[in-house]
């Protein structure tokens, strides 16, 4: 009778599903494969903005049924124990200011808004670094959450500043 048990038993104790004679806690609970463990902070959340593509675009959103883009970075960065004002302009009082040539991913990157000449109205995440292009995520007034890049001559343009958050 033991050996038909311990027959039974064993299977379900290798995966985890008892342990110590008691029920284990699901795969919620789980930490991870050794691939994901050694993500850092700043791809984690790349990884986390990006699965926000495509919601939608709404003025003074902050969920998932809608986005600005100050709502989309607070959003994200929050996930992380970063806490952000709701505000583009305020986000960019944030941080440490970076040159471009020394962009990372993760940098914040701010813009004029469309409507004004000089006061910051807009912000995205940076995404990826190539050797002649700057990748950012953001929420659009047009496309929701989505990438675009920074040499395209709309953002170039309009660049005001980059602040890093998360070294």
């Amino acid at each position: 009778m033991l050996d038909k048990l311990s027959r039974i038993l064993m299977p379900l104790m290798l995966l985890g599903i008892f342990s110590h004679g008691t029920m284990a806690m699901g795969p919620a609970h789980f930490q991870g494969s050794p691939a994901q463990d050694s993500l850092t902070t700043t791809e984690h959340l790349i990884q986390f903005a990006a699965k926000q593509l495509h919601i939608p675009y709404r003025a003074g959103g902050s969920s998932l049924k809608g986005f600005d883009c100050s709502g989309f970075v607070r959003y994200c960065y929050q996930q992380f124990d970063i806490l952000l004002p709701h505000s583009s302009a305020k986000q960019a009082s944030h941080g440490d200011a970076v040159r471009l040539e020394d962009a990372k991913p993760g940098d914040l990157v701010f813009f004029k808004g469309q409507s004004t000449k000089s006061s910051i109205g807009h912000v995205g995440i940076i995404t990826d670094i190539g050797p002649n292009s700057v990748r950012f995520i953001h929420a659009a007034f047009k496309g929701g959450i989505r990438y675009d890049l920074l040499q395209a001559d709309y953002y170039r343009k309009r660049l005001v500043a980059i602040r890093r958050l998360v070294h």
